[in-house]
């Protein structure tokens, strides 16, 4: 067949330029050698590929493998390169482009030169043989392996992570706390948008328990293992927190091992090339520490030298506040979560996000994941719409997850089964879950069953709960959250009990891939277990139901043994402080020694025991609370009246007292509130505590300000103070995440009332539609004086309050923020 000329000659030039080209690459080996000899770091990826390909024998690698030193083996490829021919010298040029990672020192070079592979060097393969190459791949192949489920429900289940994560509430906050705004994805995380210390490395992430701090991490790890996520990073090694706490004072460990024998370790690398890489290029990995807050040391760390070269070995919890202090592999990328009120220094924090758990379109989502059949999804969204409490407790993932599984296998063993009444407490979630687990075990009819029996169920296994909770309370009183083979076997636990679901194997904690230690599938399932063992234990006398509320008196000053992250000093003592794993326990106590469990407990337990148990504690709740309530700071203001400022610990008393559902211990605290103004901002109030707030000002006799404002009680919380509207002088709900479902209700409550004084308002997520509520607020409330709103509304505002006189106009003007 003919050729068009015109194609013939851009055929001809085409080829020439690439004859010129390899012509050339004998000289641009020579011009450039004192580079290539610095920069060609590895020599066995080039010899691999040269003898693969029949341009090297065996013979020349011999020789090549005899020169003592790295730049004399890269001579000496390059003489013998440049003695076989163009071809051969095209193809090595080739080698280094192609192996990316192994040779990444060279792509300025590569763009200097405008290199561009001959078509026929191009049909000749590159296979990357680099260590530190195919330890990126293994580490990509892993952590896409580990993380593609979620820890499940029982070790038998598996759910695909990508079938069922959900987007969490990702609040960016500032060097003070202050809201920022939120985040749109997990992308952002590592975006310069928030950014408050230039200096720090660590990403700190924090939220409440169950809020999804985990999950996300996981998340994270599964997109980087994809590469769908935009992160510069090669290496990505996770890290659980509670693992530092299981070494023993005189265990050392270096850097390297820390980093290989707790993730995978490096296939054919004889001469340690990835470790020398990740330091040499620490900005090239990315850490995950998961749960800072659960890291407990039973010595002081400040006796023990700190280290910073990452040869020398140390122990492991030195090498980890290092790490985030940046003194070792600086330049790497960290990201630490912990529990809400966890004390880091800004010095070492980048930058700050709060996870806040779903948003009413974000539980939607995750409601109709879990419910695929469109019937079940609307009963459940019935029944979630009618319960604003209930709502609260699923905007956590972990309580929604618990709700949300009990739920469907209810329903596939029991005709009638539906979710709990209106004010369900936490401690019935997780009675309802250990009623999961347990009823799981034994073998499912044919058919379904007319009635569910929880006592038949509990009184089957109490034994075996009885032998968890000894593990949990054993757990506690260490401060620990590991447990190896033999703490499992002198509890009881037997293999068979394994198979529940409560404890899942963590292998990684002994480095040696075997199933040697075990924790709770959370750790506030560990908390309820203990204290499940408290009411359940006969050995137990009624005064040691009391033990964990005497340990809440202060916290350890060894909980964050680093100075440079943050310190804690011993308080005053407050049965009520924040010692987060104590008081999940103290709170579950509460709420299996409230009424409401009395019926189904006195078959497990005599009920003489109980009911000592029951009245002492009823007791000290009472007694706390009066004490509690009396040491809260005070002042008097010409305007507020007698001002209350409480601290974050008050919120745990409310919390407390809910699950106890006891009126009487209700109107003691209402009692001990004598004050006209109830400040309790930054208090991490969250929807579901709205319910507590409102199970003791019921009891208030007199009319209340309350403010929440910097808090995430969002529209279910609004709904959950529907009650004590009518006494609410003063509400201040500013930088909630209320929407102008919240305006609806409380244009309808508060005109109803009409005893509002001040509302505030300000950066939430209203609407037109909701200013026009507030206006109508304003406008039909005579008492209300001061409003305080989000900017963008002002002047829409504005013009419908003309018509309310100049000095409500200007005190609103005054007030305005």
């Amino acid at each position: 067949m003919a050729t068009e000329p015109g194609r013939a000659s851009a055929q001809s030039c085409r080829v020439a330029g690439q004859l010129l080209a390899s012509a050339q690459t004998c000289r641009l080996l020579t011009r450039h050698r004192e580079l290539l000899v610095t920069h060609v770091r590895n020599t066995q990826c080039v010899l691999d590929n040269l003898v693969r390909s029949e341009f090297f024998c065996a013979e020349d690698e011999e020789i090549i493998l005899r020169f003592p030193t790295r730049t004399d083996q890269v001579r000496k490829i390059l003489e013998l390169v440049q003695s076989k021919g163009e071809e051969v010298a095209e193809y090595f040029v080739h080698i280094l482009h192609e192996a990316y990672d192994a040779y990444i020192d060279l792509r300025p070079w590569f763009k200097e030169i405008q290199y561009e592979p001959s078509d026929c060097v191009r049909k000749i393969p590159v296979i990357n043989t680099d260590p530190v190459s195919r330890y990126c791949e293994k580490l990509h192949h892993d952590l896409g392996r580990d993380t593609k489920f979620i820890i499940s429900y029982a070790q038998r289940e598996e759910t695909l992570l990508e079938e069922m994560y959900t987007d969490t509430l990702m609040e960016l906050l500032n060097d003070r706390n202050e809201s920022l705004g939120y985040l749109d994805s997990l992308d952002e995380l590592f975006s310069d948008r928030g950014v408050f210390n230039q200096h720090a490395e660590t990403l700190f992430i924090m939220g409440d328990a169950g809020v999804g701090k985990s999950i996300l991490l996981q998340k994270l790890q599964n997109l980087w293992s994809f590469r769908e996520i935009c992160v510069q990073s090669k290496f990505f090694f996770k890290f659980r927190c509670r693992m530092f706490s299981a070494f023993k004072e005189t265990d050392e460990i270096s850097l390297k091992d820390l980093l290989f024998k707790y993730n995978c370790y490096p296939d054919k690398d004889p001469d340690n090339e990835v470790f020398r890489y990740i330091q040499h290029y620490p900005e090239t990995v990315l850490f995950t520490f998961d749960g800072f807050d659960e890291i407990h040391a039973d010595f002081d760390l400040r006796n023990i030298p700190e280290v910073c070269s990452p040869e020398e070995k140390t122990h492991p919890l030195l090498l980890l506040m290092n790490l985030l202090s940046g003194k070792l592999l600086p330049g790497s990328k960290k990201v630490l979560t912990a529990r809400t009120g966890t004390d880091i220094q800004n010095k070492v924090v980048r930058k700050k996000v709060h996870l806040k758990g779903f948003s009413p379109e974000c539980l939607r989502r995750y409601t109709a994941l879990h419910f695929k059949d469109r019937d079940y999804q609307a009963l459940v969204n019935n029944q979630l719409n009618a319960n604003p409490h209930l709502c609260s407790l699923c905007s956590i993932p972990l309580f929604c997850w618990i709700i949300f599984k009990s739920f469907k296998h209810f329903q596939t063993v029991y005709d009638d089964f539906e979710l709990p009444d209106l004010y369900v407490t936490l401690t019935n979630v997780f009675m309802l879950m250990v009623e999961v687990f347990l009823s799981r075990s034994s073998k499912p009819g044919l058919l379904k069953r007319s009635t569910r029996c929880q006592l038949e169920t509990f009184k089957a296994g109490k034994e075996t709960l009885i032998a968890f909770g000894r593990l949990a309370h054993l757990g506690m009183e260490k401060t620990g959250f590991v447990f190896n083979q033999d703490e499992i076997s002198s509890c009881n636990i037997e293999e068979k009990d394994l198979q529940l679901g409560f404890l899942r194997p963590v292998c990684q904690y002994d480095g040696c891939g075997t199933l040697s230690t075990f924790d709770f599938l959370h750790l506030t399932l560990q908390s309820f277990f203990a204290a499940l063992l408290l009411v359940l234990d006969e050995s137990i006398g009624p005064a040691g139901i009391l033990k964990f509320f005497s340990e809440c008196d202060y916290k350890s000053a060894n909980h964050f043994p680093c100075p440079c992250l943050g310190g804690s000093k011993p308080r005053g003592k407050d049965p009520f402080q924040e010692n987060e794993h104590l008081q999940f326990t103290n709170l579950f106590l509460c709420g299996l020694l409230s009424k409401s469990n009395v019926n189904l407990l006195e078959h497990l337990v005599p009920p003489t025991s109980l009911k000592k148990k029951r009245e002492l504690l009823k007791s000290y709740l009472s007694d706390s609370v009066k004490s509690h309530l009396k040491s809260l700071p005070r002042v008097k203001c010409e305007q507020e009246g007698n001002k209350v400022h409480v601290m974050p610990n008050f919120i745990w008393m409310l919390r407390c007292i809910f699950e106890t559902q006891s009126e009487e211990i209700a109107k003691v605290a209402a009692r001990g509130i004598s004050a006209d103004y109830l400040k309790l901002t930054f208090c991490n109030v969250f929807s579901a505590d709205c319910s507590a707030i409102n199970f003791v000002l019921l009891h208030h006799q007199k009319n209340i300000a309350l403010d929440l404002d910097n808090n995430n009680i969002n529209d279910y919380g609004v709904k959950e103070l529907k009650p004590c509207f009518h006494k609410l002088t003063v509400i201040r709900f500013s930088v909630n995440q209320l929407t102008d479902t919240s305006m609806e209700i409380l244009a309808e409550e508060l005109l109803r009332y009409k005893v509002i004084k001040v509302l505030g308002l300000y950066k939430n997520q209203i609407t037109d539609v909701g200013a026009k509520l507030v206006a109508h607020i304003i406008e039909e409330c005579p008492s209300l004086r001061i409003v305080k709103y989000v900017r963008l509304m002002v002047y829409w505002l504005v013009f419908h309050c003309l018509l309310l006189g100049r000095e409500i106009l200007w005190l609103f003007f005054f007030h305005i923020k």
